[in-house]
C-alpha cells in the first residue's frame, strides 16, 4: 500500500460516479464491456463489506442515439434533405433513462447484487425534508446489501438544458456525486474518467506527467483546461470543481474507468489516479511523500549516523531502549499490519515458506525488544581501544573501533530483520538505508515509523531510511562514495544481482545448505532429537538443515529408521540421493545444492567424515554445518576440515544466530571470507582507525627518530 493511500483503510462508505465516456462507446451506443467490468467491481465490493453508491451519466447520450434511430427510421427522403434540428435534450434523458437502468438492473441480476434508482432534481435538495428522507432510504437500502443508483432526472429538471445550465446546488453529476458524498457522509468518492487522471498538460501529450496528489497551492496555476467532454457535460474541469469541494470533508480520487479494476486498486491503496486529500490528510501526505533522492537520503543517513556517534555512550543506549519500549507500547499496530500482509501474501498465492517467514508470530515483539535490551546493555562497542603502541618517545598509537558508516540493506519477506538490523545499526553507529520486500510493505512501514519515532531530533530520524521503491535500489548501488556496505538477505538470485550491479563491498550467503552428518559412533537419541530441531524447528529459516548425511554402516540401523519416521510423520517430504532414493525407495532429489526452506529434506549415506566433508565442500554453502558423533577424533577432523562459517559438534544447525551467539541481534549472515564471516553483530559493522598522540613531532627523514615500538597496555573507555 502506498502511505499516501493508506486512508483506504478506513473507507466503509463509497459512492462512484461514472460518466458518460465511459457508459457509451464513441458511437453513442452503450459500452457494455465496461459497465459489465463496473459492475463486477461494485459486486466484488459489496460482498467485501463496503456500502457502495454509484451516481451515473449516460441517460441523456443513450437516449439521443435511440431518438436519430428513431427519427431516421421515421423520416422520408426529403425529410433528410432539410437542414437537421438537435433532438431535445430532455426528451433524450426520458428516453435513455429507462435504457440504461434496465442494463445495470440486468447486469447487477448476473451476479445475484440488488440495485435500486434514484432520479434527483437540484430543486429537490433546496427541501431539508428531502434531504432528511434521502438520507434515511439510502441507509435503509444499504443496510439490505442494496446499491442505489443516482442519476439526475434531465427530463423534469427545471434546468434550461443539459449541457448549458451550470447553476444551482449540483450542475452537473459530477457535482451531484460530490454533494452526494458530503450529504450522505460517504467515506471516498471516486470519480471515473476517460483517462487516467489529472495531468500537467495535455493527457495525449507524451511529455505531460500524471499528478498522483492534487495539492490546490501547487497545481491550481499548473493545470490548463482543454475541451469538454466529447459527450458529457463538463470533461476534466467539471471533475476536479466538484473534487475539490467534496474534498473539504472527504478524500476524492479521479481515475479511469477504461482500466480494468481501478476502483479495486484504489480501494487496495495503490497509487493510481489523482488524489485529492482532506486538508487534514495533506500535511501528512506531503511528509510521507516527500520527494528525496536516494542520494539525499544516502547522506541524510551519513550525516546523522555522525551525530549518533557524537552523543553519549548512555545517550546510544537509552535509544535502544526507547525503541524497545515503542515497540511493546505499538504491538497491537505491529500485528495488524503484519496481519494484513500475511493476509494478502496467501490471496496471492504465495509459498507457504515465504508467508511463513513474514509472518510474525505471538511473542516475536517481546522477543526483540528483549533482543534489544540486551543489546543496550552490552559494552559498547564504539571507540574501543583495541592495541596501543609507543612508536617513539612520547609518540602513542592507537587502534580504535569505528563505525563503517552507512549501510544499505536489502532483504526479502521477514519484517523481524528490520528491527534487528536497525538496532545493529544504532549501536554500531552507523546509518542505515532498508530496503523490504514489496509482501511486507505495511509491516516495514509501522516498524520503521516506531523505530525512526524513539530517535531524538538531535540525532534525525534521517539515520534510518525507509527505500520504498524499487527503483531506487538501482541508484542506490551506484553510491560507493557514500554507502559504505551492502548486506542483502534474500535469495540466490538477488544476492547475485547485487553483486553484479555494484562497486560497494557485498556481505551476505546467497543459501543456506546446511547439513546435519550421522557418523557411525553416533549416540543415536542424540541424533534423532538434533535432525529433528535442525529440521522441524523453522523450516523456513537459513539455518534449518536441508541435507542429511549418513555413515553407510547405518544404512539398515533402527535408528536411522526412526529417524525418517520421525520426520514423515511430522510432515516432512524427504528425497534421497542416488544411494538413499534406492535403498530406501524415496523419490529422487533433483539436486544436493538445493535449499528448500520448507517442510523437506535430502538424505544420502556417505562412506565417512571423509566423504561427507567431500560432499558438503561440493554441495553445500559454506553456513552451517554439523556432525553427530561420539567419536572426538572423527569429531576433530570434521571440526578443522569443514570450510564453513560455522561448524558444530553434536548441537542443532539452528544455533547459528547473531541472538543464540550473544551478539544481541545479527544483521545477517556471512558465508564470505573478507571482513566477517557467519552471524554478523556489532563487531562485523565496525572497521578500525588510527589514533596518533604526540607532542610536536616531525619525520624529517627519520633523522633523530627512535622508534621504540614497545606494545602498552589497554585503557578501556
Amino acid at each position: 500500500m502506498d502511505p499516501s493511500r493508506a486512508f483506504v483503510r478506513d473507507v466503509k462508505r463509497l459512492i462512484v460516479k461514472v460518466g458518460t465516456a465511459v457508459v457509451t462507446r464513441s458511437d453513442g451506443r452503450l459500452a457494455v464491456g465496461r459497465l459489465g467490468s463496473l459492475v463486477e467491481q461494485l459486486q466484488e465490493l459489496n460482498v467485501q463489506g463496503y456500502e457502495v453508491i454509484l451516481v451515473t451519466s449516460g441517460a441523456v447520450g443513450v437516449g439521443r442515439q435511440r431518438l436519430r434511430y428513431r427519427k431516421l427510421l421515421n423520416s422520408s427522403f426529403a425529410d433528410l434533405q432539410k437542414p437537421q434540428v438537435e433532438l431535445d435534450g430532455k426528451a433524450c434523458a426520458a428516453v435513455g433513462q429507462s435504457g440504461l437502468m434496465a442494463l445495470y438492473d440486468a447486469l447487477f441480476t448476473q451476479l445475484d447484487v440488488a440495485s435500486s434508482q434514484l432520479l434527483v432534481t437540484d430543486n429537490d435538495f433546496k427541501d431539508p425534508e428531502f434531504r432528511n428522507q434521502l438520507s434515511h432510504t439510502v441507509n435503509s437500502l444499504l443496510a439490505l446489501r442494496v446499491i442505489p443508483v443516482f442519476n439526475e432526472n434531465d427530463a423534469v429538471s427545471t434546468r434550461k438544458a443539459p449541457y448549458e445550465d451550470s447553476s444551482g446546488i449540483f450542475w452537473d453529476n459530477d457535482s451531484l456525486a460530490a454533494l452526494l458524498a458530503l450529504e450522505l457522509k460517504a467515506d471516498l468518492l471516486v470519480l471515473l474518467s476517460d483517462v487516467e487522471g489529472l495531468y500537467n498538460g495535455p493527457p495525449s501529450d507524451s511529455k505531460s506527467e500524471l499528478i498522483d496528489t492534487y495539492i490546490k497551492e501547487k497545481h491550481d496555476e499548473q493545470i490548463t483546461f482543454g475541451d469538454k467532454s466529447r459527450v458529457g457535460r463538463g470533461g476534466m474541469q467539471a471533475k476536479v470543481k466538484a473534487a475539490v469541494c467534496a474534498a473539504t470533508q472527504i478524500p476524492v480520487v479521479i481515475t479511469s474507468g477504461f482500466t480494468r479494476d481501478n476502483i479495486l486498486k484504489v480501494l487496495e491503496g495503490k497509487k493510481v489516479g489523482t488524489l485529492f486529500p482532506t486538508k487534514g490528510m495533506l500535511k501528512e501526505i506531503v511528509a510521507s511523500t516527500r520527494e528525496i533522492s536516494p542520494r539525499d537520503m544516502a547522506v541524510s543517513a551519513r550525516d546523522c549516523s555522525r551525530r549518533l556517534q557524537s552523543i553519549s555512550s548512555e545517550e546510544r543506549k537509552k535509544i535502544l531502549l526507547d525503541i524497545a519500549n515503542a515497540l511493546e507500547t505499538s504491538e497491537a499496530k505491529i500485528r495488524a499490519e503484519n496481519e494484513a500482509d500475511v493476509a494478502a501474501a496467501q490471496q496471492a498465492g504465495y509459498e507457504k515458506a515465504l508467508v511463513s517467514r513474514l509472518t510474525l508470530k505471538p511473542g516475536k515483539i517481546s522477543s526483540l525488544a528483549k533482543s534489544i535490551r540486551v543489546l543496550a546493555n552490552m559494552d559498547d562497542p564504539i571507540g574501543q581501544i583495541l592495541k596501543r603502541t609507543e612508536v617513539a618517545d612520547g609518540l602513542v598509537l592507537e587502534k580504535t573501533s569505528s563505525p563503517l558508516g552507512v549501510l544499505l540493506i536489502v532483504f526479502e519477506s521477514r519484517p523481524d530483520a528490520l528491527v534487528q538490523i536497525a538496532s545493529l545499526a544504532i549501536r554500531s553507529g552507523n546509518g542505515l538505508l532498508l530496503k523490504g520486500g514489496k509482501e511486507a510493505m505495511r509491516s516495514n512501514t509501522i516498524l520503521h515509523k516506531v523505530i525512526t519515532g524513539a530517535i531524538p531530533a538531535s540525532v534525525g530520524e534521517g539515520l534510518i531510511g525507509l527505500v520504498t521503491s524499487r527503483d531506487e535500489i538501482a541508484d542506490l548501488l551506484k553510491l560507493d562514495d557514500v554507502i559504505d556496505l551492502v548486506i542483502p538477505r534474500g535469495s540466490n538470485k538477488l544476492v547475485s544481482q547485487i553483486k553484479a550491479s555494484t562497486k560497494i563491498p557485498v556481505l551476505g550467503h546467497a543459501d543456506g545448505i546446511c547439513h546435519v552428518y550421522i557418523d557411525k559412533s553416533a549416540d543415536m537419541s542424540m541424533a534423532k532429537k538434533i535432525v529433528l530441531d535442525a529440521k522441524l524447528d523453522y523450516p523456513a529459516a537459513c539455518n534449518a538443515m536441508e541435507t542429511l548425511l549418513v555413515h553407510r554402516n547405518l544404512l539398515k540401523s533402527a535408528g536411522i529408521q526412526d529417524i525418517i519416521f520421525e520426520l514423515e510423520t511430522k510432515g516432512v517430504r524427504i528425497f534421497g540421493g542416488s544411494v538413499a532414493s534406492g535403498e530406501l525407495n524415496l523419490p529422487k532429489a533433483e539436486s544436493f545444492h538445493h535449499e528448500y526452506s520448507s517442510m523437506a529434506c535430502t538424505i544420502e549415506f556417505v562412506d565417512d567424515v571423509h566423504a561427507a566433508i567431500d560432499h558438503i565442500h561440493c554441495y553445500g554453502s559454506a553456513h552451517t554445518d554439523c556432525i553427530v558423533t561420539s567419536d572426538d577424533e572423527v569429531a576433530d577432523i570434521f571440526l578443522k576440515q569443514v570450510d564453513s562459517a560455522a561448524v558444530f559438534h553434536n548441537a542443532s544447525t539452528r544455533f547459528s544466530d547473531g541472538a543464540r551467539f550473544g551478539l544481541g541481534a545479527e544483521v545477517g549472515i556471512s558465508t564470505g571470507r573478507i571482513h566477517a564471516r557467519g552471524p554478523v553483530g556489532v563487531e562485523g559493522l565496525l572497521t578500525t582507525r588510527w589514533i596518533l598522540k604526540g607532542n610536536g613531532q616531525a619525520v624529517n627523514g627519520d633523522d633523530g627518530v627512535v622508534y621504540t615500538h614497545k606494545n602498552l597496555p589497554l585503557l578501556r573507555l
